[in-house]
């Protein structure tokens, strides 16, 4: 069962200004009244949906008032008290509730689903854990910048059991990263109780195992939280180390209003009423002649007439009248790529395309001091595949960080970084480990610019790719994964030239790139590539081969394949490199299907699914008329990825692509 709540309420003044108690009051009414509000509106259906906070305002305005203004907090469903402590406007958070053009989300989120960078206030995502290692991103950067600042991030007692909670901890603790991961424990994950959830007695016991400082508060106690915050983050501020802080609280109201608290026992809820955080701390308050009754009134009138102000404002708001064009453009962040083209009398060295996208690699952190490397064993070892050999000895090992085994940890650390205007790169070891950080990047990275204006700066890089008999664990082809999810940028080149320029790129653009590398081709392709910084154009495609007969549509590996193919069979044929997946260069599709009027498109993914598909239905659709044969695709067989090389060689397109140029020439 829950808990009961903690030894009886007392308040220590201590220290503590007549002024500050009296502003502590007042932020704490404020948002149980516009709750109190909320609730009227709900029940007559001028509101759709209330998450209620009431009983727990203590934590939110206690926590946010001992913190500094420009300190990050990361919030839950919950916090409204930190959102109103942040002198946010209120008839604009109303108007966001609402889904009115006037919230901060132009209708596009939810209740507390959103951020503002002017309030340093990052909202939720539905899936709780993972913003905790946003504020690890944003404790790295302080670290980095030598900042007396903290960040601060709420968790419930639910979210707790989330992996994403451990690793954000554990990053933490073993950077030393000034991050205060607050815990409001009260009481129920929904319905499920606390003895469902845990075994431990306090959560915060779970903090000696992180080798990090942990204590366990009264969270009604508002004093208490406020000292206690107070005294953490100054220390944290001096010493920079994370802490792990508890809240005992109690939800009065269920999960959300529709969800009711019949499956709280009554006793129980009787003991928390007793201890709610306004009624006992006002009444401390008139006790001390800090405040009396008519100062109350005068506070809550005050306030009342804020929140009807408020309300009428987000009411007369304009419903969102975003059209197509602007949904689409807030995908992504604005950017419009200024090329630096390679000198065309430039010095140029031969490099295998692993070393292209290390030189490339190297001089992005030249020209980006903003720039934080990491991932795993990518420091002193230089990563696997010795990408980064030797970049720790140049640029430092703050810049360039091994990490411990947490893919999703890391990616959102790498967000966090981005919101406070550094530059981010993850190596994933293997592309196949990304599944481990999915979350982050498919509902995170991919999703902040369209749902708040953020925008995310990171990049991915993914090595990636069949052919070296890894087995299915270490060879999957999977940027189809996320060629399905608008606000990411895919990226795969197929030569060293392109590896490097398209890299350098991608550091550029301020969205959120995932950058494939095939490990194949790391040592076995070599060009002259020039020495000098230039880039590659995001979302343009290039012939590699001109042609009459056919179409060959590929990227990565596949270009490779085509090449040599049709050179043994002696084709006329056109090959296209597609170099960015995402966005796709349709112009250039168009063009190569209107020029050959057969087409044929290769790669190294399986067929289902695959982004062979949306080319085949796009020029299918498109081009129709200018099509002598149907859009033909070539593809891996839809299995997992064999160990065998025999059974390999048979997996992969390459075995199967004669057989079916011939197909598509004799059509």
């Amino acid at each position: 069962m829950p808990a009961t709540p903690l030894s009886p309420m007392t308040f220590d003044r201590t220290g503590l200004t007549d002024s500050l108690l009296v502003g502590l009051y007042r932020e704490l009414i404020f948002p149980r009244m516009i709750e109190e509000k909320m609730l009227i509106l709900l029940r007559q259906g001028r509101i759709s949906k209330w998450f209620s906070g009431i009983g727990q305002e203590g934590i939110s305005v206690g926590a946010t008032m001992a913190l500094e203004p420009d300190e990050m907090v990361f919030t839950l469903h919950r916090n409204l008290g930190v959102f109103t402590a942040r002198k946010m406007p209120f008839g604009r958070l109303f108007a966001q509730w609402q889904g009115k053009a006037g919230g901060f989300s132009k209708g596009r989120e939810r209740s507390f689903h959103f951020g503002s960078m002017e309030h340093h206030i990052v909202g939720m995502i539905s899936h709780l854990g993972p913003q905790l290692a946003l504020a690890d991103g944003v404790g790295l950067a302080h670290q980095l910048r030598q900042e007396k600042k903290i960040a601060l991030a709420f968790s419930g007692d639910g979210g707790t059991s989330e992996g994403d909670f451990h690793e954000a901890l554990n990053v933490a603790s073993v950077w030393q990263l000034p991050v205060l991961f607050l815990i409001e424990n009260n009481g129920y994950g929904l319905s499920t109780p606390v003895n469902e959830q845990y075994r431990c007695e306090y959560l915060a016991d779970r903090g000696s195992g992180y080798g990090m400082r942990s204590l366990t508060i009264d969270g009604n106690n508002v004093l208490d939280v406020y000292r206690t915050v107070s005294r953490l983050a100054a220390e944290m501020r001096e010493n920079p180390h994370p802490v792990l802080l508890e809240c005992m609280t109690f939800r009065m109201r269920g999960h959300e209003e529709a969800s009711g608290t019949k499956y709280v026992p009554k006793d129980l809820m009787e003991a928390w009423a007793v201890k709610d955080p306004i009624a006992t701390y006002e009444r401390y308050l008139l006790e001390t002649g800090v405040l009396t009754e008519t100062r109350i009134a005068e506070t809550r009138k005050a306030i009342k007439k804020e929140i009807e102000s408020g309300i009428r404002e987000g009411e007369a708001a304009a419903e969102p009248q975003n059209s197509e064009a602007e949904e689409l453009a807030d995908v992504y962040a604005p950017f419009q790529q200024t090329l630096t083209p390679a000198p065309v009398n430039g010095p140029t060295t031969v490099r295998r395309f692993v070393d292209a996208v290390s030189d490339g690699l190297r001089q992005a952190m030249e020209t980006h001091d903003n720039l934080v490397l990491m991932g795993q064993d990518i420091a002193g070892y230089g990563g696997v595949f010795k990408v980064t050999e030797g970049f720790a000895g140049q640029f430092g090992y703050g810049r360039v960080r091994n990490t411990p085994l947490c893919e999703s940890a890391i990616v959102g650390t790498a967000l966090g970084l981005s919101l406070q205007g550094f530059k981010a790169m993850v190596e994933m070891q293997f592309a196949d480990f990304v599944t481990c950080g999915f979350n982050q990047i498919i509902n995170n990275l991919a999703k902040l610019h369209y749902r708040w204006g953020q925008h995310a700066d990171v990049v991915i890089r993914m090595p990636t790719g069949a052919g070296t008999g890894a087995g299915p664990f270490h060879s999957q082809s999977n940027e189809a994964w996320f060629f399905h999810t608008p606000g990411l940028k895919v990226l795969y080149p197929s030569n060293p030239v392109d590896a490097k320029g398209l890299l350098l790129a991608a550091f550029e653009d301020p969205n959120p790139v995932l950058y494939f590398e095939h490990k194949a081709l790391y040592r076995s392709v070599s060009a002259p590539v020039p020495d000098g910084y230039y880039t590659v154009e995001l979302g343009k495609a290039q012939v590699v081969r001109s042609g009459q007969d056919l179409s060959i549509i590929t990227y990565g590996m596949g270009v490779q394949w085509a090449v040599k193919t049709v050179e043994e069979m002696d084709l006329d044929a056109e090959i296209l490199d597609l170099r960015t997946l995402l966005p796709l260069d349709y112009e250039a599709l168009r063009a190569t299907a209107r020029k050959t009027g057969k087409v044929l498109v290769l790669h190294e993914d399986t067929l289902t699914g695959g982004i062979g598909a949306e080319i085949a239905a796009f020029l299918s659709e498109h081009e129709f008329e200018h099509l002598d044969a149907p859009v033909m695709r070539v593809a891996s067989l839809d299995t997992p990825v064999p160990f065998s090389r025999k059974l390999e060689d048979q997996y992969l397109p390459v075995s199967r692509l004669k057989e079916k140029l011939k197909t598509l020439l004799n059509y």
